[in-house]
C-alpha cells in the first residue's frame, strides 16, 4: 500500500507515473492533493484526465472545506484595474491597517484568545518568482521593491502623506473603488472605529508596533550574511528588524535597489541568526515576510494573517491554491481546525479579525488571476453582504408567567469551583480498542450486514501496570486538561495510577481489546499499553469533569421567569430597534444581486416579514412560537446566524402547527401552548454542559395552574449509540429529580420537567440498528423515544401532550 502525499506534483509526468505504476503493480497507490483539477488544467492531457477522473472516491476540494466551518474566512479586495504608483501604495497602506488592527486585537484580548490557539499575526507578501523585473516608466522595477519602496515611504510619511492618507482610508475616501463605485475599505476597521483612534495616533502606534520606530526613520535593508537568501529590514536608528525578504537570488535585488533613487540604505549583518528560522517564535520581532515559491509547499505557519499577491502567472493554478493554503490554516479552539463563527457559543469580541485572511494584490492583474482559479473551485470570492432581520417577540404571550430552568449569570462554575481528580466509584468510562470488521452475508431472505469484533473486556493486570510510564501519563493528562481548557482541574501526579489501580467496589473502567493489549509480549505491545492507559484516563478525566459540572448546576440552576433578556431572544442584540429583541444576520452572496434584492425588499415589507411565508426567504409561521419569524436553512446562497431550522425541526414545527390548528378546540381546549427554540452554547438552556446537549426546542403546556416544560430534540438517530450509553435519550429520568430541586430552589410549585428525542430515522431503519436490534414502538416510547409519524394508530405529538396533560405536578 502506497501512501502518496501532494499527488497533484507528478501526475503530469511520464517518468513519476512510470515509476507508481511500478511500485503499485502488485498493491494499492493511494494519492492525495488539495488541487487535483488545477494540476490536471495546467497538464491538458486528456488520457491523464480520463484516469484520474475515475479513480477519484473523495472530493473535499476548498469549498467543501471552507463551508464545513473549517480554517478562516477570508477577504478579497475587489479591485480589478490597474491603478498609479500612488494609489498602489494607499492600497498597501490600507492592508497595513487591517494587519495592525489584528495585532491590536491579539494584544489586547491574548488571555480570552488563548482557547482558541490563534498566533501572533503575520503580513507576508508571496509570489512564485519574487524577482521578476518589469519596466515602469523606462525604469527597471520588481514587485518587492515596490514593497520595499512603500515601507521606506511610509517610515519617512515626507509632508505628513501617510497620516493624511491614514485619515482619507478611515473616513471611506481612498479614492480605489470597487466595480459598483464603492470604497473597498468603506466596511473595514470595525475596531479601529469602535475604538475612536485618530489619524495621529494610529500612525505613531504602527510605527512603535508593527515597524519597531517610534521615530520614523528611512528604511534599511541588511544582507544576513551566513544566512544565504535573507535581507533583514528595520528602520534608521532602530534596533530591532520588523520584516524579512527571504528570496533566493539576494545580490540581483540588491541591485535593483541600488539603481533605485528611493533612498533605500543597504547593509551587512554578519552577527544576527537566521531570521527566518525563528519566524514562528512567540518572540520574534518579525511582523512582515516577502517571499517567493518555498512558501506555497513545505513552509507550515499558523502566523499568516493577511497576504498580499506578488507575481502571480496564469500557468500557476495549483500553486495559488496552494499558496491560498498557507494563509486559511487555523488550528481553531480544541484544536478543532474550525473557526469560532462555526462553533457554538458565545466568543471573544472581535475574534473574526483574527480569523480572517485579507487578501490583496500588488498588481491588480495578479487578483485577476487569483480570482479565476477560485471561482473554479466553487469559492465565493466577493464575499457576502450581511443583512440584519430583528426578530419580533410576542409581547402577550411573554406576559404569561412562563420559567426557564438556568443558572444565573453571576454565578461561574470554572472560577468558583475548584475540583481535585480522585478516583470516584460514581464515574465509570468505556474505551474500545477493539478491531471491527464489517462483512456482508447473502441469505435466502437478502443480503445481510454482520458485524465481527475481535477483542473482548478486559482489565488491565497489576504487573502490566509496572510497564506503564506513569510520568509521561501524567504530562499527557496535564495537556490535555489545557487543551480542553478545564482550569479549575487540579491533578495530582499519583491520580493517574491510582485511578487504573482501583478495584473496590469495581472497576472505574471497561476496555474492550484483545488480551496482548493488556499482556504486552514486545516493546511494540508497551505501546499499546501505553495508549491503552492513556485513552482510559482522558475518558476519566471528561466524565468526571461533566459530573462534577452537572452537580454544581444542579445544586445552583433556578426558575427564571422567560423576558425579552433571555439570550433565548436577545441573540445578536447589539443595536436591536425599539420593540423587538434579538436578531438574526442574514448573509448573501454578493454575486446573487436579484436575490439581495428581493430580500432587501422583504426585510422592508413588516406585515409580510413578520405574518406571512414567503418564498424570497423561506421561514414558518407558526403563531404560538414566542417570536417571529422562523427562518429556515437555504444552503450556499444564503447563511444566517444563528442557523435557521434544518428538515427535521422545519418539519415538526410544521406538523405542531397543524396539530394546534386541529386540537385547540379539541383536547387542547384548556391548555395554553407556547413554544421556542432553543439556541445552541452560550444562548441556549443546556444539560451535560461540557458536552454541549442543547435540546432544539422548548415546549410550554399550561393547563390548571401547572406549568409542564418539554425540552424536544428532532434529529436522526440512526447512528445513535445503545440506549443506556445515550444521555441525551436518557435526559427524561434525571429530569424529575432536578425539577424537585429547582422547584424547591426557586420556591416554586406545579412545574414539571420533562424530554423526548424524536427521531428522523424511520422506525423500520432504527430498529435493525438500535441497541440489540429487538425494540418495538412501545419499548422506544416508554424511554422517551418517538418518530416522526402521524397515523390514526400512531401519533407522536398525542403523545407527547396526553403524558403532559395527565401529568401531576408537585
Amino acid at each position: 500500500l502506497i501512501f502518496v502525499d501532494e499527488g497533484h506534483k507528478g501526475s503530469g509526468g511520464e517518468a513519476w507515473r512510470k515509476f507508481r505504476d511500478a511500485l503499485g503493480e502488485t498493491g494499492f497507490t493511494f494519492e492525495y492533493s488539495a488541487t487535483f483539477g488545477q494540476a490536471l488544467t495546467a497538464a491538458r492531457n486528456d488520457r491523464l484526465t480520463a484516469e484520474y477522473g475515475k479513480t477519484i472516491i473523495f472530493d473535499y476540494s476548498y469549498r467543501y472545506f471552507h463551508g464545513d466551518g473549517y480554517g478562516k474566512d477570508f477577504r478579497i479586495l475587489n479591485l480589478r484595474e490597474e491603478t498609479t504608483e500612488d494609489k498602489t501604495e494607499i492600497l498597501l497602506l490600507g492592508n497595513l491597517l487591517s494587519f495592525y488592527e489584528q495585532q491590536r486585537v491579539f494584544e489586547e484580548r491574548t488571555d480570552e484568545l488563548r482557547p482558541y490557539n490563534l498566533e501572533k499575526p503575520l503580513w507576508v507578501f508571496v509570489g512564485s518568482s519574487v524577482n521578476a523585473v518589469y519596466s515602469e516608466n523606462r525604469q527597471k522595477r520588481s514587485d518587492v521593491l515596490t514593497v520595499a519602496r512603500f515601507l521606506h515611504h511610509l517610515l519617512e510619511n515626507k509632508r505628513g502623506w501617510a497620516v493624511k492618507a491614514i485619515r482619507k482610508i478611515l473616513a471611506g475616501k481612498s479614492g480605489l473603488v470597487t466595480p459598483d463605485g464603492q470604497d473597498i475599505f468603506a466596511e473595514k476597521f470595525t475596531w479601529l472605529r469602535d475604538t475612536g483612534l485618530d489619524a495621529d495616533y494610529v500612525y505613531r502606534d504602527i510605527l512603535s508596533k508593527v515597524l519597531h520606530a517610534p521615530t520614523g526613520g528611512g528604511l534599511h535593508l541588511c544582507d544576513m550574511r551566513g544566512h544565504p537568501g535573507e535581507l533583514g529590514l528595520r528602520a534608521s536608528g532602530a534596533q530591532e528588524y520588523f520584516g524579512l525578504i527571504y528570496i533566493g537570488d539576494t545580490s540581483a535585488f540588491k541591485k535593483l535597489v541600488e539603481a533605485d533613487d528611493a533612498g533605500i540604505v543597504l547593509e551587512e549583518d554578519a552577527i544576527t541568526d537566521s531570521l527566518f528560522a525563528g519566524i514562528n517564535d512567540p518572540a520574534t520581532t518579525i511582523n512582515i515576510l516577502i517571499g517567493a515559491k518555498k512558501f506555497m509547499e513545505g513552509w507550515n505557519s499558523w502566523r499568516v494573517s493577511s497576504m498580499g499577491l506578488l507575481n502571480i502567472g496564469r500557468s500557476e493554478g495549483s500553486e495559488i491554491i496552494q499558496l491560498f493554503g498557507r494563509g486559511v490554516r487555523l488550528r481553531g479552539k480544541h484544536l478543532s481546525l474550525k473557526r469560532s463563527s462555526a462553533l457554538d457559543g458565545e466568543h471573544p469580541k472581535y475574534i473574526g479579525l483574527l480569523e480572517t485572511l485579507n487578501i490583496f494584490a500588488v498588481r491588480a492583474n495578479y487578483m485577476s488571476q487569483f480570482r479565476e482559479y477560485l471561482e473554479k473551485e466553487g469559492v465565493e470570492t466577493e464575499g457576502y453582504i450581511e443583512l440584519p432581520l430583528f426578530i419580533r417577540p410576542n409581547m402577550s404571550f411573554l406576559k404569561k408567567g412562563l420559567v426557564v430552568p438556568r443558572v444565573p449569570e453571576t454565578c461561574d462554575f470554572a472560577t468558583e469551583e475548584n475540583i481535585h481528580l480522585e478516583p470516584d466509584p460514581a464515574v465509570s468510562v468505556r474505551v474500545d480498542m477493539s478491531l471491527k470488521v464489517q462483512t456482508l452475508e447473502s441469505r435466502p431472505t437478502g443480503m445481510t450486514s454482520v458485524d465481527v469484533r475481535a477483542g473482548r473486556e478486559q482489565t488491565i493486570p497489576e504487573e502490566s501496570l509496572e510497564l506503564v510510564d506513569w510520568e509521561k501519563a501524567y504530562l499527557d493528562l496535564l495537556e490535555y486538561k489545557e487543551r480542553r481548557g478545564l482550569n479549575n482541574l487540579v491533578i495530582q501526579p499519583d491520580v493517574p495510577r491510582r485511578i487504573l489501580s482501583h478495584t473496590e467496589p469495581s472497576r472505574l473502567y471497561h476496555l474492550i481489546a484483545e488480551e496482548s493489549v493488556v499482556r504486552p509480549r514486545s516493546f511494540a505491545g508497551i505501546v499499546l499499553l501505553q495508549e491503552a492507559a492513556v485513552n482510559i484516563l482522558r475518558k476519566y478525566v471528561d466524565a468526571f469533569y461533566r459530573q462534577r459540572r452537572e452537580r454544581w448546576d444542579s445544586r445552583h440552576m433556578v426558575y427564571k421567569t422567560l423576558d425579552t433578556q433571555d439570550a433565548n431572544l436577545a441573540f445578536n442584540a447589539q443595536s436591536v430597534k425599539e420593540g423587538y429583541a434579538g436578531r438574526y444576520v442574514v448573509s448573501i452572496q454578493r454575486s446573487k444581486k436579484a436575490l439581495i434584492s428581493e430580500v432587501e425588499g422583504l426585510l422592508n415589507n413588516i406585515e409580510e416579514l413578520y405574518e406571512k411565508e414567503t418564498r424570497e426567504l423561506p421561514r414558518l409561521h407558526f403563531d404560538r412560537h414566542l417570536y417571529q419569524p422562523l427562518l429556515i436553512e437555504q444552503g450556499e446562497n444564503i447563511k444566517m446566524s444563528p442557523p435557521g431550522l434544518n428538515e427535521s425541526e422545519r418539519q415538526f414545527v410544521q406538523e405542531l402547527k397543524e396539530f394546534w390548528a386541529a386540537e385547540k378546540a379539541g383536547m387542547l381546549a384548556n391548555a395554553e401552548v407556547f413554544l421556542l427554540r432553543n439556541l445552541s452554547r452560550g444562548a441556549g438552556i443546556g444539560f451535560f454542559e461540557e458536552r454541549g446537549f442543547y435540546p432544539d426546542f422548548i415546549l410550554w403546556i399550561k393547563d390548571e395552574g401547572n406549568q409542564h416544560i418539554v425540552f424536544l430534540e428532532p434529529h436522526g438517530m440512526l447512528h445513535a449509540e445503545a440506549y443506556v450509553h445515550d444521555e441525551k435519550a436518557r435526559l427524561h429520568e434525571t429530569l424529575p429529580d432536578l425539577a424537585d430541586e429547582i422547584a424547591k430552589r426557586s420556591r416554586r410549585k406545579k412545574v414539571s420537567l420533562d424530554s423526548y428525542v424524536i427521531s428522523a430515522t424511520p422506525f423500520d431503519d432504527l430498529r435493525k440498528k438500535y441497541d440489540d436490534g429487538t425494540w418495538d414502538r412501545g419499548r422506544f416510547s416508554t424511554v422517551h423515544i418517538l418518530f416522526m409519524e402521524r397515523t390514526d394508530q400512531y401519533d407522536y405529538l398525542r403523545t407527547i401532550f396526553e403524558g403532559q396533560l395527565t401529568k401531576a405536578c408537585t
